[in-house]
């Protein structure tokens, strides 16, 4: 068992990676009732082409990963949320671009639902009439987000800006691609990406680490897993410019939603120089656009934007991009005004106060998630996936400087690179 302490945060991380690949992270926190836990594997809805070494490339239906986890929830026996729920346990799954994670949270019986965690994610089970079902709920689930402003305005800035990386492809498929989908192809998507060499097991809250790293080793010990090869994940070649610089989509709103995006070259860098530029980038988004920036008062006032304006930053080794926006009376006049109030400041630069002011909000933050089970689980695993230690963001943001901060300022705003996406009513396009 590996300790790793993290004495600037007052932490202690218990690790070890398991015979058969599982790596298997506990975080006990003294003094907490509550424990979560997370059973993760690096796959989700961009992974719809790759290959096993040793084996054929493959070629999956948009929508798999999303549809998997629907079905690893149907067991043979009976309703797994009912296992949970006489335990005093709440269970849930999640899939994202990148990964598929499966959780419980509960205040007693932790390691008997850490048990059933394990188990039910271990023991898919797929067959013809079952896989039919589900195509008809989750064909429905992709009917219902049609009809959603906020979902499509999202998506719609996505589709916008990317043409050929699979990021553009919404999380859930179409209707025509969960067509596809088969028991068969379900298994072969299951067992080489949910084999414990892809995956990782988080557990933290008021827990013993020994008691759960034994438990785990015992259950995966009296367990089969073949090994298997690396997996390599093709994706195609995405050019620079934007796929479509504006997207109006009309559906009945009673106020229009606009969100420009800022498509970047995607990052020639991993692990912490990727959280680095993650980092830089996110402060100097706060600094223009949070709640207390002078970009934001000049919209308000001038009613342009409510307070559901907002931004955020994603970036991995394929793709990196901005967005932002919000509920507007005028998106037009909406993306002019960000454009002039961008550009005035870039002849200045941003100032020590303002830069100060965010970084300590940010470390602020950070420290205060410190007391979230849930959000330190997620948070871990989705940092680890991209080979970033969740816990290198205190230092990193106590390191930056204004300059670097500037720098990003002046890199990211290319406005060739810039794309809308406009949802409004049909009456007002």
């Amino acid at each position: 068992m590996q300790v790793i302490p993290y004495p600037h945060l007052g932490e202690t991380i218990y690790h070890e990676k398991l015979d058969n690949g599982l790596h298997v992270f506990v975080l006990p926190k003294e003094g907490f009732q509550k424990t979560y836990a997370t059973f993760t594997t690096q796959y989700g809805s961009i992974d719809n082409y790759f290959q096993v070494k040793g084996k054929d490339a493959v070629r999956v239906p948009d929508g798999i990963a999303h549809f998997l986890e629907h079905k690893m929830f149907e067991e043979p026996e009976g309703d797994i949320f009912a296992t949970f729920a006489s335990n005093g346990a709440s269970a849930n799954a999640f899939t994202s671009f990148d990964r598929t994670a499966y959780l419980f949270s509960s205040t007693n019986h932790y390691l008997d639902n850490l048990t059933t965690l394990i188990n039910f994610v271990q023991n898919p089970y797929f067959t013809d009439e079952n896989v039919e079902k589900e195509k008809g709920i989750i064909g429905q689930e992709i009917k219902m987000y049609e009809d959603n402003a906020d979902w499509r305005s999202y998506y719609g800035l996505i589709e916008s800006l990317y043409a050929k990386h699979p990021i553009h492809i919404d999380i859930a498929g179409t209707v025509a691609s969960i067509a596809e989908i088969t028991k068969e192809t379900l298994y072969e998507c299951y067992h080489t990406f949910y084999h414990p060499s892809n995956m990782s097991l988080f557990v933290v809250g008021g827990v013993d680490a020994e008691e759960v790293l034994s438990l785990v080793k015992a259950n995966q010990a009296a367990k089969s897993f073949a090994p298997q090869g690396s997996i390599e994940r093709f994706f195609p070649d995405e050019p620079l410019e934007v796929n479509e610089a504006r997207r109006v989509i009309n559906l009945p709103v009673s106020m229009p939603k606009c969100l420009i995006g800022f498509k970047e070259e995607a990052p020639n860098v991993s692990g912490k120089d990727l959280l680095v530029k993650e980092l830089t980038t996110k402060l100097m988004l706060d600094i223009l656009f949070s709640s207390s920036s002078s970009i934001y008062e000049a919209l308000y006032d001038e009613q342009l934007i409510s307070d559901n304006f907002g931004h955020e930053y994603n970036c991995s080794e394929g793709y990196a991009f901005s967005m932002l926006g919000g509920d507007t009376k005028d998106p037009n006049r909406l993306v002019d005004r960000i454009r002039e109030e961008v550009e005035k400041r870039k002849d200045i630069g941003l100032d020590e106060v303002t830069f100060e002011r965010s970084r300590k909000k940010k470390i602020g933050n950070f420290l205060r998630m410190m007391n979230s089970p849930e959000s330190i689980a997620n948070e871990f695993t989705k940092y680890r996936f991209k080979g970033i230690d969740l816990f290198d963001i205190l230092p990193v943001y106590e390191q930056l400087t204004l300059e670097d901060v500037n720098r990003r300022f002046r890199e990211h705003f290319n406005w060739n690179q810039l794309a809308v996406s406009i949802v409004q009513s049909r009456e007002l396009s």
